[in-house]
């Protein structure tokens, strides 16, 4: 019987080692002809001449292909796939590497068509499925990412690159994927952007704190912060009460009713009094098991927690305080979280420590300031017990002063100076001899002159006190004139500084309104009368129409 055989042409060449190269469908067709004894053997011309394969060569050569093809796409470290075309799509193959990724085996995931979408994220399935069904009737390879969840319960993040396959027709042949593990780069890049949010929420914590001296609020933003990056139900921070040593509520967030805000915990006692005792982290993963607790039944009623975690807040060694942070589910904190948490509980001892010291830090300006005005006030005391004739005027003159300074908008912190210049502006008649100063009848040139030195007797005197420096202008300028014609250095103007300025009236004012003994007062038309008539010459203008409709309201 002849040889029955299937000539190829040229453009199915056969490569230098003899194996066969043709499209699918027609290698397929061949094969089929030859395994059912359509045919006896197989004639491929090529340019080299024509070659004969016999029925079991080109067995031979497709299994050996076959097997070449299955063995480089089952070593890759990805899965493949094969995909119908059409509306109603159904896989065709999938490498084994899929049990290695979701632990299906190919054999469950080619006959049970809905695995797939079982195992699909749900908050990815609705995205995925669009793209996909967009991408087939476009007939357009599409590459996404997305979640599956494998049969051991792992999360696994996958790429998902798929191309369609056409012949030499350019007729649509099959879908061919190629499936990706990246979960380990997810999970890096999710760890970054965990670290990154953590460095900016402790930032902003830090300038917070460092802004803002009220406790309450610090204590608020961090607690903000706990809950939202840890991601619990509720937390609270107890402050260590030194003298008491009772750990007492400060602040809180996410509480359903508000008993904890009236906890005090001695320490020692509860969990918080654990913690803040041992100075350690005090983790309770099931608050059910544990035993009875009479703070647990007075303040949690109601809040049905079911974890709890209390970190001692220290800062300089010493204990400061607690924070606290319940869930109302099982929480199973990796190093990072307990890491943050860790992080923030020193921010919160910074807090408390920082608002400690800056209360003791005002109190302590207080008290200084305090004794600044008692040496003052005493001082003044002792000018005019020196000279009766001039006994109440300080402290008037003072007082006056600073109400004028006061319209004149002085701050609160240029007021003190001001009063403190009032008080002491005659200072530098300490360095007047008495025989002069309390002198009865008229004085000398001479004495005047030594009279005229007060004020830089009061300069010298004051000058090497620093917390008195600002309060000089009065003491040593208020014998300035508004026309340069006073002393000690014939200032003009604006040269003067406004508290002399303002003082300079103030002290005439009330010298013309008090007794003296060598004339009485003056009535006040009259005194109003010679501060309008020294108006631009003795005194500042501005200040005189300033200070004389004030009068009716002394």
């Amino acid at each position: 019987m002849p040889m029955k055989t299937i000539s190829k042409t040229q453009k199915e060449l056969v490569s230098d080692n003899k194996e066969l190269h043709m499209p699918l469908d027609e290698a397929e067709e061949t094969l089929s002809a030859i395994r059912s004894g359509e045919v006896n053997a197989l004639i491929v011309s090529g340019a080299s001449g024509q070659q004969i394969y016999t029925l079991q060569q080109a067995e031979d050569a497709l299994q050996e292909s076959e097997a070449r093809f299955r063995t480089l796409v089952e070593h890759l470290p990805a899965v493949v796939y094969i995909n119908t075309v059409g509306k109603t799509s159904s896989m065709l193959y999938v490498s084994p590497q899929i049990k290695e990724l979701i632990g299906y085996t190919p054999g469950e995931w080619l006959f049970n068509p809905k695995l797939w979408l079982i195992a699909l994220h749900p908050q990815d399935r609705e995205h995925v499925l669009t793209k996909v069904a967009a991408a087939q009737h476009r007939s357009e390879p599409y590459d996404m990412e997305y979640r599956m969840n494998a049969r051991d319960g792992r999360l696994v993040w996958v790429r998902d690159t798929v191309i369609l396959v056409k012949d030499l027709n350019g007729k649509p042949q099959f879908w061919q994927g190629i499936m990706l593990d990246i979960t380990e780069r997810k999970q890096s890049q999710e760890r970054i952007q965990r670290q990154l949010t953590h460095l900016t929420a402790l930032s902003a914590i830090d300038r917070y704190t460092a802004s803002n001296f009220d406790l309450e609020l610090g204590l608020s933003e961090i607690l903000i912060h706990v809950t939202t990056e840890l991601g619990v139900d509720a937390a609270d921070i107890l402050i260590l009460n030194s003298s008491s040593q009772m750990l007492e509520y400060s602040a809180g967030r996410g509480f359903r009713t508000l008993a904890v805000r009236k906890a005090q915990v001695r320490s020692g006692e509860s969990y918080a009094g654990r913690a803040a005792l041992e100075r350690q982290l005090v983790r309770i993963p099931d608050l059910s098991s544990e035993p009875y607790n009479s703070f647990q039944a007075t303040f949690w009623a109601g809040e049905d927690f079911v974890c709890y975690f209390g970190v001692p807040l220290i800062a300089k060694g010493q204990v400061k305080g607690v924070l606290e942070i319940f869930h109302r589910g099982a929480l199973e904190p990796d190093a990072e979280w307990f890491n943050f948490l860790n992080a923030l509980a020193g921010q919160a001892a910074i807090a408390i420590e920082n608002s400690v010291l800056f209360t003791s830090l005002q109190r302590s300006n207080s008290e200084l300031t305090l004794a600044y005005d008692a040496t003052i006030e005493g001082w003044s005391r002792a000018l005019d017990l020196r000279d009766k004739e001039t006994e109440g005027h300080t402290q008037r003159v003072a007082q006056i002063a600073v109400g004028l300074a006061r319209a004149f908008g002085f701050s609160e912190a240029e007021l003190v100076q001001v009063r403190w210049g009032a008080l002491l502006h005659d200072i530098g008649k300490m360095g007047v001899p008495d025989n002069i100063l309390l002198k009865l009848g008229p004085l000398t040139e001479d004495e005047w002159e030594t009279i005229r030195k007060h004020p830089t007797f009061a300069y010298e005197m004051l000058s090497p006190i620093r917390y008195l420096r600002l309060a000089l202008d009065i003491p040593y300028r208020h014998h300035e004139k508004w026309d340069g014609t006073g002393y000690p250095h014939g200032l003009k103007g604006t040269q003067i500084p406004l508290a002399a300025r303002i003082f300079a009236l103030v002290d005439v004012w009330d010298a013309l309104s008090s007794d003296r003994v060598y004339r009485k007062a003056w009535d006040a038309e009259k005194v109003c009368e010679h501060i309008r008539a020294l108006s631009g010459t003795h005194f500042d203008p501005e200040v005189v129409d300033a200070f004389l409709p004030t009068l009716d309201k002394m």
